[in-house]
């Protein structure tokens, strides 16, 4: 597929993910660059960075979507499957570099499963 147009937003929204190094909630981006671009763009641009393997997301708390830079990943297969931490003190939400082995199903053929660990990070512990 190619990656989209180097637009300002395309740029902009690559330097917040360049910047991080946790995941970053679609409406965070948008209550963050709302004066600078419509949420519409802001969303498209984040399906077509996911779609060409440059980030990947996933549903956090509340139903919240959340996007995280791809690790050797490509449009046409996303390998960096991972689990996510979300605190319930403070939000922060990051990928673990953990691997989760999911079973097989009898009569059932996976094509993804997302695994969200939530509870207290580092910070908020102490």
């Amino acid at each position: 597929m190619g990656i989209i147009r180097k637009t300002k937003a395309v740029e902009v929204l690559l330097k917040e993910f360049k910047n991080s190094s946790v995941a970053i909630s679609a409406k965070m981006l948008i209550d963050q660059l709302d004066t600078k671009f419509n949420k519409t763009t802001i969303y498209r641009i984040l399906d077509k960075l996911e779609d060409d393997g440059v980030l990947h997301s996933f549903l956090g708390k509340d139903g919240l979507k959340w996007y995280a830079k791809c690790t050797g990943c490509s449009a046409d297969e996303h390998k960096d499957v991972h689990p996510h931490f979300q605190c319930l003190s403070c939000g922060k939400v990051d990928c673990l570099s953990i691997k989760v082995v999911i079973p097989k199903i009898k009569n059932r053929e996976v094509a993804f499963s997302q695994v969200l660990i939530q509870g207290k990070c580092e910070k908020c512990l102490g």
